[in-house]
Protein backbone atom coordinates (compact mmCIF):
# COMPACT_ATOMS: atom_id res chain seq x y z
CA UNK A 1 0.00 0.00 0.00
CA UNK A 2 1.29 3.53 -0.89
CA UNK A 3 2.04 6.47 2.02
CA UNK A 4 -0.42 8.28 -0.29
CA UNK A 5 -3.46 5.79 0.58
CA UNK A 6 -2.36 5.89 4.30
CA UNK A 7 -5.61 7.17 6.55
CA UNK A 8 -4.64 10.08 8.48
CA UNK A 9 -6.63 9.58 12.28
CA UNK A 10 -7.70 12.83 13.57
CA UNK A 11 -9.78 13.20 16.95
CA UNK A 12 -13.46 14.40 17.45
CA UNK A 13 -14.45 16.84 14.62
CA UNK A 14 -13.37 20.03 15.00
CA UNK A 15 -11.19 19.22 18.30
CA UNK A 16 -7.71 20.38 18.53
CA UNK A 17 -5.18 19.25 20.56
CA UNK A 18 -4.52 21.84 24.15
CA UNK A 19 -1.72 24.80 23.76
CA UNK A 20 0.89 25.12 26.25
CA UNK A 21 0.24 28.68 28.12
CA UNK A 22 2.73 31.22 27.04
CA UNK A 23 4.99 32.53 30.26
CA UNK A 24 3.80 36.03 29.15
CA UNK A 25 0.28 35.46 29.85
CA UNK A 26 1.77 34.61 33.50
CA UNK A 27 3.47 37.83 33.49
CA UNK A 28 0.51 39.82 32.15
CA UNK A 29 -1.84 38.14 35.42
CA UNK A 30 1.14 39.18 37.85
CA UNK A 31 1.52 42.72 36.12
CA UNK A 32 -2.19 42.97 36.31
CA UNK A 33 -2.69 41.96 39.84
CA UNK A 34 0.77 44.12 41.05
CA UNK A 35 -1.06 46.99 38.84
CA UNK A 36 -4.12 46.13 40.89
CA UNK A 37 -2.86 46.37 44.50
CA UNK A 38 -0.72 49.41 43.28
CA UNK A 39 -3.93 51.57 42.48
CA UNK A 40 -5.47 50.58 45.59
CA UNK A 41 -2.98 51.33 47.62
CA UNK A 42 -2.16 55.20 45.98
CA UNK A 43 -6.01 55.52 46.42
CA UNK A 44 -5.73 54.83 50.31
CA UNK A 45 -3.11 57.11 49.98
CA UNK A 46 -5.00 59.55 48.80
CA UNK A 47 -8.43 59.64 49.78
CA UNK A 48 -8.78 57.22 52.93
CA UNK A 49 -9.21 59.46 56.37
CA UNK A 50 -5.77 59.09 57.84
CA UNK A 51 -6.63 61.42 60.95
CA UNK A 52 -8.24 60.13 64.26
CA UNK A 53 -8.31 63.01 66.84
CA UNK A 54 -11.88 61.78 68.47
CA UNK A 55 -13.82 64.67 67.90
CA UNK A 56 -11.11 66.74 69.67
CA UNK A 57 -9.37 70.20 68.12
CA UNK A 58 -5.90 69.15 67.59
CA UNK A 59 -3.27 71.92 66.21
CA UNK A 60 0.12 71.96 64.92
CA UNK A 61 2.66 74.75 65.48
CA UNK A 62 5.45 74.81 62.61
CA UNK A 63 7.80 78.03 63.47
CA UNK A 64 9.74 80.01 61.02
CA UNK A 65 12.46 77.73 59.21
CA UNK A 66 11.15 74.66 60.87
CA UNK A 67 12.62 71.98 58.34
CA UNK A 68 10.27 69.22 56.43
CA UNK A 69 11.64 66.43 59.43
CA UNK A 70 10.98 68.59 62.00
CA UNK A 71 7.61 69.85 60.91
CA UNK A 72 6.41 65.89 60.65
CA UNK A 73 7.90 65.41 63.86
CA UNK A 74 5.42 67.93 65.12
CA UNK A 75 2.72 66.50 63.20
CA UNK A 76 3.63 62.66 64.81
CA UNK A 77 3.66 63.94 68.17
CA UNK A 78 0.04 65.15 68.45
CA UNK A 79 -0.74 61.38 68.26
CA UNK A 80 -3.41 61.36 65.43
CA UNK A 81 -2.12 60.37 62.40
CA UNK A 82 -3.48 56.41 62.06
CA UNK A 83 -0.60 55.67 58.99
CA UNK A 84 2.32 57.75 59.40
CA UNK A 85 4.35 56.03 56.18
CA UNK A 86 1.51 56.78 54.33
CA UNK A 87 1.30 60.68 54.65
CA UNK A 88 5.66 60.46 53.98
CA UNK A 89 4.77 59.29 50.86
CA UNK A 90 2.37 61.55 50.12
CA UNK A 91 4.35 64.45 51.55
CA UNK A 92 7.00 63.13 48.95
CA UNK A 93 5.24 63.20 46.01
CA UNK A 94 3.54 66.10 46.38
CA UNK A 95 6.69 68.07 47.13
CA UNK A 96 5.89 69.29 50.76
CA UNK A 97 9.65 68.91 51.73
CA UNK A 98 10.25 71.88 49.84
CA UNK A 99 7.86 73.78 50.55
CA UNK A 100 7.08 73.70 53.73
CA UNK A 101 5.79 76.85 55.58
CA UNK A 102 5.07 77.80 58.91
CA UNK A 103 1.68 78.56 60.80
CA UNK A 104 -0.77 76.58 63.23
CA UNK A 105 -2.98 74.31 61.34
CA UNK A 106 -5.86 72.46 62.44
CA UNK A 107 -5.61 68.56 62.02
CA UNK A 108 -8.95 67.79 61.48
CA UNK A 109 -11.00 64.57 62.06
CA UNK A 110 -11.40 62.22 59.13
CA UNK A 111 -8.54 64.71 56.83
CA UNK A 112 -6.80 62.58 53.78
CA UNK A 113 -3.35 62.86 53.48
CA UNK A 114 -3.85 64.99 50.10
CA UNK A 115 -6.36 67.22 52.12
CA UNK A 116 -3.74 67.77 54.99
CA UNK A 117 -0.34 67.98 52.74
CA UNK A 118 -1.92 70.82 50.39
CA UNK A 119 -2.95 72.53 53.65
CA UNK A 120 0.22 71.90 55.07
CA UNK A 121 2.34 73.34 51.72
CA UNK A 122 -0.33 76.30 50.43
CA UNK A 123 0.08 77.89 54.12
CA UNK A 124 -3.41 77.62 54.45
CA UNK A 125 -3.29 78.13 58.21
CA UNK A 126 -5.91 78.51 60.74
CA UNK A 127 -6.45 81.76 63.10
CA UNK A 128 -6.32 82.04 66.41
CA UNK A 129 -8.56 83.82 68.91
CA UNK A 130 -7.04 85.89 70.57
CA UNK A 131 -8.60 86.83 73.72
CA UNK A 132 -7.15 88.85 77.39
CA UNK A 133 -8.72 88.95 80.47
CA UNK A 134 -7.67 89.49 84.18
CA UNK A 135 -4.39 91.10 83.54
CA UNK A 136 -3.01 93.91 85.72
CA UNK A 137 0.19 94.26 84.51
CA UNK A 138 2.05 94.69 81.61
CA UNK A 139 4.62 91.90 82.15
CA UNK A 140 1.51 89.59 82.57
CA UNK A 141 -0.24 90.58 79.24
CA UNK A 142 3.07 90.12 77.43
CA UNK A 143 3.00 86.09 78.73
CA UNK A 144 -0.63 86.07 77.73
CA UNK A 145 -0.54 87.66 74.30
CA UNK A 146 2.56 85.46 73.52
CA UNK A 147 0.45 82.24 73.65
CA UNK A 148 -1.48 83.19 70.91
CA UNK A 149 0.95 84.55 68.60
CA UNK A 150 4.67 83.33 67.94
CA UNK A 151 6.51 85.76 69.64
CA UNK A 152 8.04 85.82 73.25
CA UNK A 153 7.03 87.57 76.13
CA UNK A 154 10.01 89.44 76.41
CA UNK A 155 9.71 90.64 72.70
CA UNK A 156 6.18 91.81 73.70
CA UNK A 157 7.32 93.15 76.72
CA UNK A 158 10.66 95.24 75.32
CA UNK A 159 7.56 97.18 73.05
CA UNK A 160 5.12 97.96 75.75
CA UNK A 161 8.38 99.61 77.35
CA UNK A 162 9.61 101.16 74.79
CA UNK A 163 9.36 104.72 75.25
CA UNK A 164 9.48 105.68 71.75
CA UNK A 165 7.20 102.50 70.36
CA UNK A 166 4.03 103.61 72.69
CA UNK A 167 4.79 107.18 71.29
CA UNK A 168 4.57 106.31 67.75
CA UNK A 169 1.35 104.70 68.74
CA UNK A 170 -0.12 107.49 70.70
CA UNK A 171 0.63 106.50 74.11
CA UNK A 172 3.27 106.34 76.61
CA UNK A 173 4.54 103.31 78.69
CA UNK A 174 2.14 104.06 81.39
CA UNK A 175 -1.04 104.50 79.06
CA UNK A 176 0.02 101.83 76.80
CA UNK A 177 -2.33 99.16 78.16
CA UNK A 178 -5.42 101.35 77.65
CA UNK A 179 -4.84 100.69 73.81
CA UNK A 180 -6.07 97.23 74.33
CA UNK A 181 -9.56 97.06 74.35
CA UNK A 182 -10.82 93.03 75.86
CA UNK A 183 -12.34 91.35 73.40
CA UNK A 184 -12.33 88.28 70.76
CA UNK A 185 -9.74 89.12 67.86
CA UNK A 186 -8.54 86.32 64.94
CA UNK A 187 -5.11 86.80 63.67
CA UNK A 188 -2.72 83.97 62.71
CA UNK A 189 -0.49 82.34 64.86
CA UNK A 190 2.99 83.97 62.63
CA UNK A 191 2.05 87.11 63.43
CA UNK A 192 4.80 89.26 64.70
CA UNK A 193 4.50 91.27 67.76
CA UNK A 194 4.85 94.35 65.69
CA UNK A 195 1.86 93.34 63.71
CA UNK A 196 0.26 92.67 66.65
CA UNK A 197 0.39 96.01 68.34
CA UNK A 198 -0.43 97.88 65.05
CA UNK A 199 -3.46 95.12 64.75
CA UNK A 200 -4.59 96.63 68.51
CA UNK A 201 -4.06 100.01 67.49
CA UNK A 202 -6.79 99.54 64.64
CA UNK A 203 -8.98 97.76 66.69
CA UNK A 204 -8.56 100.78 69.21
CA UNK A 205 -9.18 102.78 66.74
CA UNK A 206 -12.70 101.15 65.45
CA UNK A 207 -13.54 101.28 68.75
CA UNK A 208 -13.62 104.34 69.87
CA UNK A 209 -16.49 105.79 67.37
CA UNK A 210 -17.21 109.74 67.03
CA UNK A 211 -20.51 109.01 69.53
CA UNK A 212 -17.86 107.67 72.02
CA UNK A 213 -15.72 109.94 71.92
CA UNK A 214 -18.33 112.57 72.40
CA UNK A 215 -19.41 110.76 75.33
CA UNK A 216 -16.17 111.05 77.05
CA UNK A 217 -16.12 114.84 76.41
CA UNK A 218 -19.35 115.13 78.26
CA UNK A 219 -17.88 113.21 81.51
CA UNK A 220 -14.92 115.60 80.93
CA UNK A 221 -12.57 112.96 80.55
CA UNK A 222 -10.09 112.30 77.32
CA UNK A 223 -10.02 108.47 75.87
CA UNK A 224 -7.13 107.38 77.92
CA UNK A 225 -8.76 108.40 81.51
CA UNK A 226 -11.97 106.81 80.62
CA UNK A 227 -10.39 103.55 80.25
CA UNK A 228 -8.50 104.62 83.63
CA UNK A 229 -11.69 105.05 85.74
CA UNK A 230 -13.38 102.50 83.72
CA UNK A 231 -10.36 99.75 85.67
CA UNK A 232 -11.08 100.96 88.80
CA UNK A 233 -15.22 101.00 88.50
CA UNK A 234 -14.37 96.97 87.13
CA UNK A 235 -12.06 96.70 90.33
CA UNK A 236 -14.72 97.94 92.40
CA UNK A 237 -17.23 95.91 91.07
CA UNK A 238 -16.10 92.91 89.21
CA UNK A 239 -19.32 90.44 90.15
CA UNK A 240 -22.37 92.52 88.92
CA UNK A 241 -21.85 94.89 86.41
CA UNK A 242 -25.32 96.70 86.76
CA UNK A 243 -23.95 98.29 89.27
CA UNK A 244 -20.71 99.82 87.52
CA UNK A 245 -22.77 102.81 85.84
CA UNK A 246 -23.52 103.85 89.89
CA UNK A 247 -19.79 103.54 90.86
CA UNK A 248 -18.39 105.20 87.66
CA UNK A 249 -21.33 108.08 88.82
CA UNK A 250 -19.80 108.64 92.02
CA UNK A 251 -15.83 108.88 91.09
CA UNK A 252 -16.77 111.27 88.41
CA UNK A 253 -18.98 113.41 91.09
CA UNK A 254 -15.93 113.23 93.43
CA UNK A 255 -13.44 114.23 90.48
CA UNK A 256 -16.02 116.92 89.80
CA UNK A 257 -15.72 118.22 93.35
CA UNK A 258 -11.82 117.95 93.45
CA UNK A 259 -12.21 115.14 95.78
CA UNK A 260 -9.68 112.48 96.35
CA UNK A 261 -11.55 109.24 94.73
CA UNK A 262 -9.94 107.23 97.84
CA UNK A 263 -10.55 104.10 95.91
CA UNK A 264 -9.41 100.67 97.54
CA UNK A 265 -8.46 99.08 94.36
CA UNK A 266 -5.44 101.71 93.74
CA UNK A 267 -4.06 101.32 96.67
CA UNK A 268 -3.89 97.50 96.48
CA UNK A 269 -2.46 98.13 92.87
CA UNK A 270 -0.07 100.72 94.73
CA UNK A 271 1.11 97.70 97.47
CA UNK A 272 1.65 95.04 94.39
CA UNK A 273 -0.36 92.71 96.55
CA UNK A 274 -3.31 91.59 94.80
CA UNK A 275 -3.66 88.97 97.98
CA UNK A 276 -5.09 91.80 100.25
CA UNK A 277 -8.50 91.70 101.28
CA UNK A 278 -9.13 93.98 103.73
CA UNK A 279 -7.10 97.33 102.74
CA UNK A 280 -5.90 98.52 106.29
CA UNK A 281 -4.18 102.06 107.59
CA UNK A 282 -0.86 100.87 106.63
CA UNK A 283 -2.26 100.34 103.13
CA UNK A 284 -3.34 103.63 103.02
CA UNK A 285 0.27 105.28 103.56
CA UNK A 286 2.11 103.57 100.24
CA UNK A 287 3.79 105.90 98.53
CA UNK A 288 2.65 105.77 94.75
CA UNK A 289 0.83 107.85 92.34
CA UNK A 290 -2.07 104.75 92.32
CA UNK A 291 -2.54 105.70 95.66
CA UNK A 292 -5.83 107.53 95.37
CA UNK A 293 -5.65 108.29 98.83
CA UNK A 294 -2.91 110.31 98.89
CA UNK A 295 -3.35 111.79 95.13
CA UNK A 296 -6.37 113.41 93.71
CA UNK A 297 -7.51 112.97 90.50
CA UNK A 298 -7.08 109.87 88.27
CA UNK A 299 -4.13 107.28 88.51
CA UNK A 300 -1.03 107.94 85.61
CA UNK A 301 -2.58 104.37 84.43
CA UNK A 302 -5.19 101.92 84.34
CA UNK A 303 -5.15 99.39 87.35
CA UNK A 304 -6.55 96.48 85.57
CA UNK A 305 -7.64 96.16 81.94
CA UNK A 306 -11.26 97.44 82.06
CA UNK A 307 -14.00 95.16 80.10
CA UNK A 308 -16.10 97.01 77.12
CA UNK A 309 -19.20 97.09 79.72
CA UNK A 310 -16.89 99.00 82.55
CA UNK A 311 -15.93 101.34 79.86
CA UNK A 312 -19.76 102.15 78.36
CA UNK A 313 -20.30 102.20 82.51
CA UNK A 314 -18.39 105.28 82.58
CA UNK A 315 -19.36 106.93 79.43
CA UNK A 316 -23.00 106.34 80.27
CA UNK A 317 -22.90 106.91 84.55
CA UNK A 318 -25.86 106.96 86.59
CA UNK A 319 -27.01 110.14 87.34
CA UNK A 320 -27.12 110.80 91.13
CA UNK A 321 -25.57 112.60 94.50
CA UNK A 322 -23.82 109.64 95.89
CA UNK A 323 -19.84 110.84 97.10
CA UNK A 324 -19.37 107.61 98.99
CA UNK A 325 -20.30 103.64 98.96
CA UNK A 326 -18.88 100.79 100.48
CA UNK A 327 -19.18 97.01 100.33
CA UNK A 328 -22.53 95.47 101.91
CA UNK A 329 -22.59 93.52 104.83
CA UNK A 330 -24.49 91.00 103.49
CA UNK A 331 -21.75 90.28 101.50
CA UNK A 332 -23.63 90.17 98.28
CA UNK A 333 -21.53 92.10 96.23
CA UNK A 334 -23.51 95.05 96.09
CA UNK A 335 -22.28 98.22 97.50
CA UNK A 336 -24.49 100.53 99.80
CA UNK A 337 -24.21 103.76 98.49
CA UNK A 338 -24.25 107.56 100.54
CA UNK A 339 -24.44 111.03 100.39
CA UNK A 340 -23.13 112.62 103.26
CA UNK A 341 -19.63 111.29 105.25
CA UNK A 342 -21.62 110.50 107.96
CA UNK A 343 -23.97 108.09 106.57
CA UNK A 344 -20.79 106.53 104.65
CA UNK A 345 -19.70 105.86 107.63
CA UNK A 346 -22.57 104.22 109.26
CA UNK A 347 -22.27 101.87 106.56
CA UNK A 348 -18.66 101.27 107.15
CA UNK A 349 -18.78 100.45 110.57
CA UNK A 350 -22.12 97.56 109.60
CA UNK A 351 -19.22 96.32 107.10
CA UNK A 352 -16.53 96.11 109.37
CA UNK A 353 -18.14 94.76 111.84
CA UNK A 354 -19.64 91.87 109.21
CA UNK A 355 -15.85 91.10 108.46
CA UNK A 356 -14.70 91.39 111.76
CA UNK A 357 -16.82 88.60 112.91
CA UNK A 358 -15.86 86.64 109.62
CA UNK A 359 -12.06 86.95 111.29
CA UNK A 360 -10.82 88.57 107.81
CA UNK A 361 -8.05 90.04 108.27
CA UNK A 362 -6.30 90.71 104.71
Amino acid sequence: MSEQNIPVTRGPRGSRKPRKTSKWTYVLVVLMFLFVCFSYYAYQIVYTPNVENKGEPVYVLIPNGATYEQAMDSIDSKKVIIDRLSLRFMAKLMDYPELVKPGRYELKDGMTNYKLIAKLRSGDQDPVKLTYTNVRLKKDLAQKLSTFINASPAKIDSLLNSPAYTQKLGFDTTTILTMFIPNTYEMYWTTSAEDMMERMKKEYDNFWTEERKAKAQDVGLSQKEVSILASIVQAEQSVHADERPRIAGVYLNRLKRNMALQADPTVVFATGDFTIRRVLNVHLKTNSPYNTYLNKGLPPGPINLPSITSINAVLNPEEHEYLYFCAKEDFSGYHAFAVTEAEHRRNAQRFHAAMNQRNIMR
